[in-house]
């Protein structure tokens, strides 16, 4: 890693080049934020995997965090995109066709007359293409109320349905998954889109890097650029780095994840930091955190940086490998054969049964059998409490992280070219 942060050193130091206005390319603060990255993941899997006997040395790396990201902060330019409001303006970052210059600090870019195109739509929303990506419950109880207080506090979030417990959240929420009053394009026309359970195996659905026209869906048709490096991480690298050298103040907090939840709409805790832990987010997801300070970087860091491919990395560094072993759960289902309105447009949008489907049956209606068999075979999409509860998805299936995958396995090939590499361990 001494040859890690020497090239990157390097590079921070004789890239010439300071802007561009086409975020396409690799400018002096694009190896800063590079360098933030990089610091960030060495010095928190320092500090949190103790068997490595490294943690003497984690505060090194996390002040180089701390000061490269700052370095951006202070010269790059950049700033957090609001226009439009909170309501809007976190997501037209991920579905605009050019870069939003302000927050996107390098891009990969569609471009229509050359045939550079991807395929974010297609691969969120058909039922036969893409992994069906859909957020856990667990996850999504995260997001905060728009007054800044935990939506866990409220002991009846347990067995709330879905179109009431995406009420008065961080508008974040309705910007990364479809709810509410979310419209799309069909043939020129909007048209209500609540969660489609053609796709979804939580009712979850990510809308975050989708465009709202169905003409996308086909194939791979999106013009929308796909952020790379974003001003939004560089904030929220020196908010942790800081976090975890015990030097954050409130000056800092309100700079960054202060920023981050204004954009939000959070109304509330944006100039101080935390002083209270909560309770959920310790014991669900961080138990060895006391630091509410932490634990709120962290709440921050999964839901503004969700689906950008951070939180793999993101668990490895903080030695979190059991969070693997999450249930894959959804919204709650109060009882069988009740329509559902997802997203309270008159329009029942999904039922729920087990063995014979509910007949004559509704053209607007997705039918969803949760019997333990169908067709003779184990079924994967069961409510929780056999007839009721939280939708869960391939519990039949056993999920067993090991230590051992905190590190890649060094490959054959490798080995057999230089046996003295040795193996990583427990492979």
């Amino acid at each position: 890693m001494d040859s890690v942060l020497a090239d990157i050193n390097y590079a921070c130091a004789n890239i010439s080049s300071t802007n561009d206005a086409t975020r396409s390319l690799v400018t002096k603060y694009i190896a800063y934020a590079l360098k933030s990255r990089i610091c960030l993941f060495e010095g928190t899997f320092r500090k949190y995997h103790t068997e490595l006997n490294l943690q003497s040395s984690a505060s090194t790396w996390l002040d180089n965090a701390a000061v490269s990201a700052k370095y951006v902060m202070d010269n790059g330019g950049y700033s957090i995109y609001t226009t439009g409001g909170p309501g809007k303006s976190y997501r037209t970052v991920f579905t605009n066709a050019a870069p939003i210059a302000s927050e996107v600090m390098m891009a990969s870019i569609c471009d229509l007359t050359l045939a550079v195109l991807n395929d974010a739509n297609w691969y969120w929303t058909s039922g036969t293409y893409g992994d069906k990506a859909s957020f856990t419950r667990t996850f999504i109880n995260t997001y905060l109320n728009i007054d800044g207080t935990p939506y866990t506090n409220n002991p009846a979030y347990t067995t709330m349905v879905f179109k009431d417990e995406v009420k008065n959240r961080d508008l974040r929420l309705k910007q990364t998954i479809r709810l509410g009053d979310y419209k799309r394009l069909s043939g020129g026309v909007l048209v209500p889109a609540p969660p489609l359970f053609s796709y979804t195996f939580t009712g979850y659905m990510p809308i975050k890097w989708t465009l709202d026209d169905m003409y996308y869906d086909t194939r791979d048709l999106n013009i929308n650029a796909i952020s790379l490096f974003r001003y939004a991480e560089i904030l929220l690298n020196y908010a942790e780095a800081k976090a975890e050298l015990g030097t954050l103040t409130d000056a800092d907090w309100a700079l960054t994840v202060g920023v981050l939840r204004t954009r939000g709409g959070i109304t509330a805790g944006l100039t101080t930091k935390p002083t209270v832990v909560d309770p959920y987010l310790q014991s669900v997801y961080f138990p060895g955190i006391t630091d509410p300070v932490i634990l709120e970087v962290r709440r921050e860091r999964g839901i503004e940086l969700s689906l950008e491919g951070f939180r793999f990395s993101d668990i490895l560094r903080w030695k979190r490998g059991d969070l693997m072993n999450q249930e894959w759960n959804g919204f709650y289902v109060p009882s069988l054969l009740t329509p559902m309105d997802l997203n309270e447009d008159g329009i029942n949008d999904v039922v729920f049964y087990q063995g014979t489907k509910p007949s004559p049956a509704v053209s607007t209606i997705t039918y969803v059998d949760v019997s333990a068999t169908v067709s003779g075979k184990v079924n994967s999409q069961l409510l929780k409490n056999g007839t009721s509860g939280e939708l869960t998805w391939m519990n039949n299936i056993t999920r067993l992280w090991e230590d051992k995958m905190y590190y890649y396995p060094i490959p054959t090939t490798d080995l057999v070219t230089n046996p003295n590499l040795g193996q990583n361990p427990g492979w």
